[in-house]
């Protein structure tokens, strides 16, 4: 198992004790919850990245006007309710009464324009809405209208995006910061607040309850409803080694991991004190990204050969281990189960003959390929490890450029060649909740340089993801959404390489867990 070469299973002797024995007498234990995440945070801002794990902290920290619950229905959030005209080309959109920043300034209509323009202008979802908009006014502090050119029947789905890059809302004065670069002030208006002084990324990152939160009376659904923080104080510790993550676990040092290494997990299930849950029942779908923009995979030729070659299984086994029950094989770019499925085994036979020999046809003349690939997270650094194996036995010049994981994230932000610190390939996973429609997905947009990081450039496949909006019935939604699922995985500037579900562990007097594909910290408690 690839995964195997980057982490060690089972508890060493140095991972007997995580914590400082004082630290664990001291009186705010019973009121502090301790975290590990499945990744280190070193990008803050939720809009600039669609990193999972900065959308969790983004949870912590912010709101949104609507958010998804469990039926994958939007709910009003910070919104009190919003009015449409009977020609569907104007919004009116109205606050909760009491809405505060953790500065202790009041949430504005100008925050709620400021912040939804800055998302549109980097999210595939908001830049569709942006398309359709004529106008954005703030009607008083509460209030404020989005005027159409056309009908935009996604809007809700749109303002209350339930995965990575969610349209949260920030003052003005951090929303007005240019798209491109990232925001590193951390004020949002959600249940809690983020503790600057004491971040240190790679290591800890803390959260404090915000007193000035009004959470809504419903009972909590996924992002929806009542975000009622029981914590005053919320510590996420990084812990790279799985083994000392278990440890700490099992020792009470730590309450929740969000996702245990799978070769760990008999060993977790053996302890009466810990639960280990599927908490996101739809899962997530792992996939491979080419640099489309940048030789050598600005051949569409050349990732043609890659697809070939992939065989799902062997990904899915180096990731998630011998748990066939907890993955399956989807050859789409839709989730298997989602509505607009469909099964492309004819475009990904996994035959290396066949990828060789269309490598030889297409004239590869040896180009570099760069595959940059995390140490440090172990659902994707199996992934980038059997790419790797798979290019080399092909016939591709290929190196592996490993690093951690924030490391990754910042470098696919490099749009040059490799030889200027480009890349050629990167691994990640998304929610599958998050992928089922051509407007929320990210990897079938062919928008180019405003398109996510590998920037492919496909006007057939925007004009798809077009006609999916304006169709007029689902039959019509039905025939560009396959449609367009065929265009992405023939061109394959997203190779999809299986799709999983994990567990999360807890120490049991930890309850209230929300399920969602997100690790949400509202409604948890200490028994």
């Amino acid at each position: 198992m690839f995964r195997r070469s980057l982490f060690k299973a089972g508890f060493s002797a140095g991972a007997a004790s995580l914590l400082a024995a004082p630290a664990l007498a001291q009186d705010t234990r019973a009121t502090t919850l301790r975290f590990v995440p499945s990744a280190n945070l070193a990008v803050l801002d939720p809009i600039w990245t669609t990193a999972t794990i900065t959308g969790t902290h983004g949870n912590f920290v912010f709101d949104t006007l609507y958010a998804m619950d469990e039926t994958m229905q939007p709910r009003p959030q910070m919104a009190e309710g919003h009015e449409v005209s009977a020609d569907g080309l104007t919004w009116r959109f109205k606050l909760r009464e009491g809405l505060k920043f953790h500065d202790g300034e009041p949430v504005r209509a100008v925050d709620c324009i400021a912040s939804l323009q800055r998302w549109c202008a980097r999210e595939p979802f908001g830049q569709l809405l942006m398309k359709a908009a004529d106008s954005w006014r703030a009607i008083d502090d509460r209030s404020f209208e989005i005027k159409l050119t056309r009908p935009f029947l996604p809007m809700l789905e749109a303002l209350g995006k339930g995965d990575t890059s969610m349209p949260f809302i920030m003052p003005e004065r951090l929303a007005k910061t240019d798209p491109s670069k990232q925001v590193t002030e951390m004020v949002g208006s959600g249940p809690y607040r983020f503790i600057q002084s004491e971040f240190n990324s790679g290591a800890k990152v803390v959260y404090e309850k915000f007193d000035g939160y009004l959470p809504r009376a419903e009972a909590p659904s996924w992002a929806a409803g009542g975000k009622v923080a029981h914590f005053k104080r919320v510590e996420w510790i990084i812990i790279p080694d799985p083994a000392t993550a278990a440890a700490a676990l099992m020792n009470n040092e730590i309450d929740w991991w969000e996702r245990p290494q799978v070769d760990l997990q008999p060993q977790l299930a053996r302890s009466r004190d810990i639960a280990m849950p599927i908490t996101d029942t739809s899962g997530r779908l792992a996939i491979m990204r080419f640099n489309s923009s940048q030789p050598p995979f600005d051949d569409v030729r050349l990732r043609r050969a890659v697809r070939l070659a992939v065989d799902q299984a062997e990904y899915m086994q180096a990731s998630r281990g011998d748990a066939k029950d907890l993955w399956k094989l989807c050859r789409s770019q839709w989730p298997a189960g989602s509505t607009y499925h469909q099964d492309a085994e004819a475009l990904m036979p996994a035959s290396l003959d066949k990828a060789r020999k269309a490598l030889s046809d297409a004239g590869y003349a040896g180009q570099k390929a760069v595959i940059i690939n995390p140490t440090d997270y172990p659902d994707i650094g199996p992934l980038g490890q059997v790419t790797f194996d798979l290019l080399k036995k092909i016939g591709f010049n290929v190196e592996l450029a490993e690093s951690d994981w924030g490391t990754v994230i910042q470098r696919r932000a490099n749009r040059g060649p490799v030889e200027k610190g480009g890349w050629s390939v990167f691994h990640t996973t998304g929610t599958a909740a998050g992928l089922v429609n051509p407007a929320m997905s990210y990897t079938v947009r062919g928008n180019g340089q405003q398109n996510w990081a590998g920037w492919w450039e496909s006007p057939k496949a925007e004009a798809l993801v077009q006609d999916w909006l304006d169709a007029k019935d689902k039959a019509g939604q039905e025939k560009a959404a396959h449609a367009l699922d065929t265009l992405v995985m023939e061109d394959a500037p997203t190779i999809p390489l299986g799709q999983f579900t994990g567990r999360t562990a807890h120490r049991k007097s930890i309850t209230g867990i929300v399920p969602g594909p997100f690790p949400y910290p509202w409604g948890v408690k200490r028994a």
